[in-house]
């Protein structure tokens, strides 16, 4: 019987890490989005690990009555699928602030999550397509916000 369970935990162990998505170590590239206005942002990610990486994001709008800035950071998790096909999960916060034209101004804190899928070309390219729900802290960003954006980086 000691034998079996040995057996099995074995064969447990070997498929978890036959599963083990190996993730690059620096990744640099940008994200599409649409969050509350700020639209792209520079996106770089750092591997922890082979499955956890961690994410920031710097993000920036010059617009007609307001100027902004946000940075993000998420901690991921990443599971393989298939070949370069990836999902992953991540959770986090950020910083922020907001000019106002009318002479307002707030700095604002957020928690967020992520969720999304990405494809690891054979070339040093990683896209990706993610959905990160917001929740902010103040009065200009006092609401949960939603955004999905397309994620393009470089590998390195």
């Amino acid at each position: 019987m000691k034998k079996l369970i040995l057996l099995a935990i074995c064969l447990l162990g070997f498929t978890f890490s036959s599963k083990a998505q190996s993730i690059a170590d620096h990744a640099l590239g940008l994200r599409l989005g649409d969050n509350n206005g700020l639209g792209t942002e520079i996106s770089y990610q750092h591997g922890l690990s082979e499955n956890n990486r961690l994410e920031l994001d710097l993000g920036w709008r010059s617009h007609d009555n307001a100027d902004a800035f946000k940075l993000t950071g998420l901690y991921q998790w990443v599971w393989n699928i298939d070949g370069g096909f990836n999902w992953y999960v991540g959770a986090g916060g950020g910083i922020g602030s907001v000019d106002i034209d009318n002479g307002d101004s707030d700095f604002f804190a957020l928690v967020a999550g992520d969720v999304g899928i990405e494809y690891d070309f054979d070339i040093p390219l990683l896209i990706s397509l993610d959905f990160r729900p917001e929740i902010g802290f103040v009065d200009y960003y006092d609401d949960l916000d939603f955004d999905i954006a397309l994620g393009i980086r470089y590998q390195f």
